[in-house]
């Protein structure tokens, strides 16, 4: 299938559909993290528990969703967890009570949990070889598109009250509408029995280039989430004296970098093997660190999130067996959301103890560590991303 004709696929761009949805709830609310903190009077520290608590859940529920949707169907899943996240993040715009924003946030974020996983499960069930590269390559750039454009929506939006935002929400529900109707494909073969299936699941992902896999996408995002979405918009505000929509903006304006890098991820796989791409792609963020701290810019962080993170969703996506797909994707969910939980919280703690200036230093030890980590923890994969 050509790639032009690959992007306008139906049942891709139903997967497109919800993959914007799944990334709504944090790239529309980090530009309007430090007005929450003045309106309700609390610290930089508390209200990153927004991000917290809403990433939380996936840590725990994004393998349970897993496995319920090799067993039960993709889509008897995916559209329950759609709802789930319309009507608790609407319902969020409707509060002044800090605590209560945080359970429905808690809540929400349980109905996300699965929407990052299952549409990366539903392309490795649809396309073969590299048209999934190619796939997961798009997806990544409509997911960059996203976080390029709903940090300005909630940042305009957030001109009228930061209540505003979390009405975005509501877009899920035409969206589960639309997996009802449209999202039709002959889902893999299910496994009758679940003992053998879980025991069989837990062996295959035991082996070290899946382990490692997971690693890395740890490490991305614990470095996404603790810089970019959790301690960014504080920096620019305190040393930029930069608005809310000034902040979406420039946070918009650097995913450019990440549509860039992810549409043309079956192009660079195609000439580089998978582990180098890993290993360039961490190298760059202590340069895009570095940058980041004079001006207030990130777009070479966001070019390396392009070319890394759909990258290693590729990867395991090939290694796991069709019948076993959704719980491998899952797992990667999970620790996705983990990182996502981990970084905001480490960030924190390091301003709070240390000052500003260290998050730079430490992100840029870390993503050194991660790069040699991938170079060794990872075996050299060839050509197996063309298969």
């Amino acid at each position: 299938m050509k790639t032009d004709i690959l992007f306008f696929n139906k049942q891709l761009q139903i997967v497109f559909a919800v993959t914007l949805i799944a990334v709504m709830e944090i790239s529309c609310i980090a530009p309007v993290l430090p007005g929450i903190a003045e309106a309700l009077s609390i610290t930089a520290g508390e209200t990153n528990l927004l991000i917290v608590v809403f990433t939380m859940p996936g840590i725990v529920l994004a393998p349970f969703f897993g496995i319920a949707a090799d067993r039960f169907g993709r889509k008897n899943v995916l559209v329950p967890a759609l709802l789930l996240f319309g009507i608790c993040g609407t319902a969020a715009g409707f509060t002044d009570s800090f605590s209560l924003l945080l359970i429905l946030r808690f809540f929400q974020g349980a109905g996300a949990a699965s929407l990052g996983s299952l549409n990366q499960t539903i392309i490795g069930d649809i396309f073969p070889g590299k048209e999934r590269v190619t796939a997961m390559g798009y997806n990544s750039s409509v997911l960059s598109v996203g976080t390029m454009l709903y940090p300005s929506i909630g940042g305009a939006v957030a001109m009228l009250g930061w209540h505003y935002p979390f009405f975005l929400a509501a877009m899920a529900f035409p969206v589960s509408l639309l997996v009802i109707i449209g999202l039709n494909y002959k889902e893999p073969v299910k496994n009758g029995d679940i003992k053998e299936y879980l025991k069989q699941s837990f062996r295959l992902m035991k082996k070290k280039d899946i382990i490692s896999l997971y690693i890395g996408t740890l490490a991305a995002f614990i470095l996404l989430y603790g810089i970019l979405l959790a301690f960014f918009p504080f920096y620019m505000k305190n040393h930029f004296q930069a608005s809310p929509l000034i902040i979406g903006l420039a946070m918009s304006t650097s995913s450019i970098g990440a549509i860039i890098g992810s549409f043309n991820l079956g192009k660079l796989a195609g000439i580089f093997s998978s582990k180098k791409l890993l290993v360039t792609a961490y190298l760059i963020y202590p340069v895009a660190l570095a940058t980041a701290y004079f001006m207030p810019s990130i777009l070479l962080f966001i070019i390396a999130n392009g070319i890394l993170i759909p990258n290693i969703q590729t990867q395991i996506s090939i290694l796991a067996p069709d019948q076993y797909r959704g719980a491998f994707m899952s797992i990667n969910s999970s620790v996705l959301r983990l990182g996502q939980t981990i970084g905001p919280l480490l960030s924190g703690i390091i301003i709070t103890r240390l000052g500003e200036g260290y998050v730079f230093i430490f992100g840029a030890i870390f993503a050194i560590s991660a790069a040699f980590f991938v170079s060794y923890g990872v075996r050299e994969m060839g050509r197996l991303e063309r298969r």
